[in-house]
């Protein structure tokens, strides 16, 4: 339907170009205008009707026929101004308001086509539905928190994801696994989403290795609050104290930011303590912006 409609907007662009070269005369016949203007009420009324159950569905091509609609709205408003124009001055401006419209229905072509992509090829996760899905795992007893989830939708009521849940390292790993496969089954049936979950075990008793953490989490959010982290261990020695995380990003960060925050972080966690040495896994964030 993209195409189609880039296609119907290229075709205007170069009858356009023509009339302005060479321009052609115009006849004004009242029947014709009325025809024209019943058009205009009719795919204004098809317009709506396919926005709606679009939206209501969530049917892309109903969209996408959508806004064919309106782009004929477009185009035959425009000859009603040209004729309507032409009638009132005697000025031929045909060929030029057909370049403006060819160029708005090329546009609204181009959208369609991104709107239509972005589901295919994935696009970050609607923080709305990252808060929905995390507080649905999360409620359960015996998950300490989530990271990671990733949603790939393949059309109306066909919705896929992954997660990781973060358990306590100390637990029955059997009477774990329990409760995960209770989630990805109330997922199915509460939410729609055909859910895998990935068990993260943590530490939640050690208050050695708490403490280190509680550290990283207060330099992290004085140097930037929109980076979390996640899969903290620790290796403690006499000489050497490795951190091991992983470090969620914004996704517009590029390297030479990512590489300037870890370095920070790392020369930070260097004055609380010398014998801090971090291995750090940057990771970008799969959650969309929400102004989007």
């Amino acid at each position: 339907m993209s195409f189609l409609v880039i296609e119907v907007g290229f075709t205007f662009f170069k009858e356009a170009v023509g009339k302005i070269r060479s321009p052609e005369s115009i006849r004004f016949q009242a029947a014709s205008l009325c025809v024209l203007i019943l058009s205009v009420g009719v795919k204004l009324w098809m317009g709506a009707f396919n926005r709606k159950l679009g939206k209501r569905i969530d049917s892309k091509v109903m969209l996408a026929t959508a806004a064919d609609a309106a782009g004929d709205v477009i185009t035959t408003s425009a000859t009603i101004l040209s004729l309507v124009f032409f009638r009132v001055t005697g000025i031929n401006i045909d060929g030029f308001v057909g370049l403006g419209v060819s160029l708005v229905v090329m546009w609204a072509g181009i959208g369609i086509a991104k709107d239509t992509l972005e589901p295919l090829i994935g696009k970050p996760v609607d923080p709305e539905e990252y808060a929905r899905i995390t507080r649905f795992v999360e409620q359960y007893d015996g998950i300490e928190g989530s990271h990671d989830l990733i949603v790939h939708n393949y059309g109306p009521g066909r919705n896929m994801a992954s997660i990781h849940a973060e358990v306590p390292n100390d637990v029955d790993i059997e009477a774990s696994h329990e409760i995960i496969d209770r989630i990805e089954r109330d997922a199915a049936k509460k939410l729609g989403i055909f859910l895998v979950i990935h068990m993260d075990p943590v530490e939640m008793k050690d208050e050695h290795v708490l403490a280190a953490k509680k550290q990283v989490l207060g330099l992290l959010d004085a140097l930037d609050p929109q980076v979390s982290i996640h899969d903290f261990r620790m290796v403690d020695g006499r000489d050497q104290i490795n951190l091991i995380f992983d470090m969620v990003v914004p996704y517009e960060y590029d390297h030479k930011r990512q590489d300037d925050l870890r370095t920070s972080l790392m020369k930070l966690l260097k004055l609380t303590d010398e014998r801090y040495e971090c291995v750090i896994t940057i990771e970008r964030s799969y959650v969309g912006n929400a102004a989007e």
